[in-house]
């Protein structure tokens, strides 16, 4: 019984490395972690080129908007 239970972590161990060994070759679904970081990526830059070129004109809107609200 000892012997079996000094083999468990080994085993452990055995099964570990096997499994990121396994990993690092499994090139299946790389692909779809890159699209996802890329589609993220152009999220951003979508929300940073709106927020750049339509700021000045959303702030002014708004200013437009709370104005008329306190005439009211």
């Amino acid at each position: 019984m000892l012997q079996s239970l000094s083999a468990i972590p080994l085993l452990a161990y055995l099964a570990f490395n096997g499994f990121v060994k396994k990993f690092k070759n499994d090139e299946r679904g790389l692909s779809g972690v890159v699209v996802a970081v890329l589609l993220i990526l152009v999220a951003i830059l979508a929300i940073v080129l709106i927020w750049v070129f339509l700021g000045d004109w959303i702030r002014t809107m708004w200013d437009t908007i709370i104005e008329k609200s306190e005439i009211s």
